[in-house]
């Protein structure tokens, strides 16, 4: 998710002087040009940062270092498979020691010690697995499984139990190939070319990549938003704010040795190829005509090299899917690399025409906005200043002017971005007042407010939410349900990262506190605020709760900010005055019934509890079936669901709405653009569903196409409550008693 950064580096900056000052680096009368040297100043500038800095203060004591030394374990062994008990054990002996070692010397011999064992450790499975491929043939007709997660399982107690986990590894990666109908010899060389390349990256990685490996296990021991980011991953943050996401629009992150797909950008040539979901690992990266590189257990920034390239070439992933189908086949995914242009990530919006028996259309507007962005490329002050407000703001004025009498706002998709574009957007939905609160580690309490006192539009608003709404999206959000303005709609909360985070340049504090270093140190994001509504509730964890809840493939505890590694806690401040406007409650109960009346009815929501059901299952038994007849039967099913579903799509008659697309290039022209032609719609969505695999996100592959139920099932709530609007005395004679809201108090 996308950090919010308020507050101006320097003031951090400043604090760390204050903490450095005094103190006599062990280094500094070194040659600045050793890199041993710089190590150790780096680790010792960070540790003070971070102590100094980070949002809860705390000390690298006897505590964190311990946490340390398991963060780091786990950041070489993920899986738990490699390092023995007894090398933990023998580990332990640095616990008491780690923190007086790193924060006062910057010692980092214990990080090297232990990835020496890990060396160790990875060429004894290689061997091992190596042996097995070339002398074993693998039966898949028995009944047992492979535990794919083992994150928080014992590790195994000697080596015979090491080579136990390490031969289901292998057969669990066997299957994959063989599923995909690969012969044996060819699976053979894939996966022995993976072993040997896994090998042969941890083996030339150099003494400053342990370092980053050891300095972000650090930082993640305060919390999961606080990060080391090397000189490589400090230029692929640079790519990213310049929105070119490592050339395919796909954000990555490593879990378990793998390269695993983080976030797919909206308007990249990942999420418009409809092959690409969240959670997928690629295995493999090909560049055109040429071979592909197991990127398998490869650094992260290493990996992404092989990724990014020249826009308009061509690069192939090779993929093993997440979702519900558990352990599907690998699949290659061919994309075009493009540059993720201003135009695929700004607003946009679509016009909806709902026939009603006996009377005109119900005109409603459905309003996309991918991410609170702001001066791209250009400054605020320039004619040609662009801003997810100002988009906004345009968009709804032609939408006004067309007379719709209600607005879906979809944030599924949108991770953050600008604090001051999610104020000064929520201020177009009210007329002032507080919009968030920020609470820094001092206590202090910043509240930014909506102060201008219009309102550009005032009707029926349903905000669409799902786990992957964050930050900034989660300040809009829970602003106007405080209000009482809008309706929220989605997944059961969103994702609850209420945290800010600034970045300083390690090279340049170096340089004003004297510590030499012979080369570029790198960045240390560090989170040094707290965002809260203005009912004085955290977003941090809990994130904003949905008033009606819609079935979703990714409303699951495994995704959010509760989902992470020390997680700040939820808490609260004390409640800014503000007006509630009681828009919504009085109408709830009657809007939660219909729709849950007709998610039950629904077909779409029929397939969608299926899926949700086969997720499930797989997030707790974290295991796959090394049964080849019982995997091959799983993925038979999955084909036949999707035809039986294309079938069912041809042969719906139901009308659909006229829907009118309108961009950011017409919304200033007269009238309405041609409609989407209802036919093309449905044979672009069969085509689509025929390529993507089962496991992707369904929300993503039909987004825009006008056959998406979640969003289907929101412009239905928003009918309905702009039914409600008009004929209260219906909402009065359906209604439940509804409780008083919570922060009555907070009216003024």
């Amino acid at each position: 998710m996308k950090s919010l950064t308020r507050y101006a580096p320097c003031l951090l900056v400043a604090l760390v002087l204050t903490a450095f000052a005094g103190r006599s680096p062990a280094s500094q009368s070194a040659p600045a040009g050793a890199a041993h040297d710089t190590d150790a100043n780096v680790t010792r500038l960070t540790s003070a940062i971070l102590a100094e800095s980070q949002f809860s203060h705390h000390p690298l004591d006897a505590e964190l270092a311990s946490r340390l030394l398991d963060r780091y374990l786990d950041a070489l062994d993920g899986s738990r498979e490699l390092f023995l008990q007894p090398d933990v054990n023998d580990f332990a002996a640095y616990r008491s020691t780690l923190a007086q070692d790193t924060l006062a010397a910057g010692d980092t011999a214990a990080a090297h010690a232990i990835f020496a064992r890990y060396l160790l450790r990875l060429r004894q499975q290689v061997a091992y697995q190596e042996a097995l491929l070339h002398g074993t043939t693998f039966d898949f007709s028995g009944h047992d499984g492979y535990v794919y997660d083992r994150s928080h399982a014992p590790r195994p107690t000697a080596l015979p139990a090491a080579q136990a986990l390490w031969r289901q590894e292998l057969r669990a990666e066997y299957l994959d190939e063989k599923l995909a109908d690969k012969p044996a010899p060819e699976i053979v060389a894939t996966l022995s070319r993976r072993l040997q390349q896994r090998l042969k990256t941890a083996q030339q990685m150099h003494d400053d990549e342990i370092l980053e490996i050891y300095l972000d296990a650090l930082a993640h021991v305060y919390d999961p938003h606080s990060d080391y980011l090397g000189r490589e991953e400090v230029a692929n943050l640079a790519i990213s704010m310049n929105l070119s996401l490592f050339g395919i629009g796909a954000s990555l992150d490593s879990a378990d040795g793998y390269l695993r797909v983080h976030e797919l950008m909206p308007g990249g040539p990942a999420l418009r190829s409809g092959k690409l979901a969240p959670g997928d690992r690629i295995v493999a990266v090909a560049q055109a005509g040429q071979p592909p590189v197991d990127v398998v257990n490869m650094p992260l920034a290493r990996a992404v090299t092989l990724i990014r390239g020249a826009k308009g070439s061509t690069v192939t992933l090779t993929v093993l899917p997440a979702g519900p189908v558990a352990g599907g086949a690998p699949r290659t995914v061919s994309l075009v690399r493009g540059e993720i242009t201003l135009e695929d990530q700004e607003a946009k919006a679509r016009l909806l025409e709902l026939p009603r028996a006996g009377t005109t259309p119900l005109r409603l507007g459905v309003i996309e906005l991918p991410a609170f962005y702001a001066d791209m490329g250009l400054g605020g002050g320039s004619p040609g200043h662009r801003s997810a407000t100002a988009d906004v703001a345009r968009l709804l004025q032609k939408l006004t002017a067309e007379h719709v009498q209600g607005v879906v706002l979809d944030l599924r998709h949108n991770g953050g971005g600008s604090l001051e574009e999610a104020i000064s957007l929520t201020g177009l939905f009210i007329r002032k007042g507080p919009v968030v609160q920020t609470r820094d580690a001092s206590g202090a309490i910043q509240v930014g407010t909506d102060d201008d006192g219009r309102v550009l539009y005032d009707g029926p608003l349903v905000l669409l939410t799902s786990r992957f709404s964050a930050s900034a999206t989660e300040i809009l959000a829970g602003a106007l349900q405080d209000y009482g303005r809008a309706v929220v709609v989605g997944d059961r909360a969103t994702f609850g990262k209420g945290t800010v985070q600034s970045m300083v340049g390690l090279g340049a504090v170096m340089d004003r506190v004297g510590l030499p270093h012979a080369y570029d140190p790198g960045a240390l994001k560090v989170t040094i605020s707290k965002f809260y509504r203005p009912s004085g509730a955290s977003t941090q964890l809990r994130g904003v709760a949905a008033d009606i809840v819609l079935p979703s493939p990714t409303d699951f505890a495994a995704v959010g900010e509760a989902a992470l590694e020390n997680p700040l806690p939820w808490d609260t401040v004390p409640a800014a005055p503000y007006q509630r406007l009681d828009r919504v409650q009085p109408y709830l109960p009657v809007l939660r019934a219909d729709a849950a009346r007709r998610v039950k009815a629904g077909r779409d929501f029929a397939y969608l509890a299926d899926d949700i059901d086969r997720l499930g299952r797989r997030l707790a038994t974290k295991s796959v079936s090394l049964n080849e007849t019982e995997r091959r039967a799983e993925l038979t099913r999955a084909q036949a669901r999707r035809e039986e579903m294309l079938r069912e799509e041809r042969a719906d008659g139901a009308p659909h709405p006229v829907t009118y697309p309108i961009t950011l290039r017409d919304v200033d022209g007269p009238g309405l653009p041609a409609p989407i032609d209802p036919a093309e719609q449905r044979r672009q969505l069969a085509a689509r569903r025929t390529t993507a695999d089962d496991t992707t996100d369904q929300s993503d592959v039909v987004k825009g196409s006008g056959e998406d139920p979640v969003l289907d099932e929101s412009v239905r709530i928003l009918s309905d409550y702009v039914g409600l609007i008009a004929s209260p005395a219906k909402a009065s004679a359906r209604s439940v008693a509804a409780p008083e809201p919570a922060d009555h108090c907070c009216k003024t």
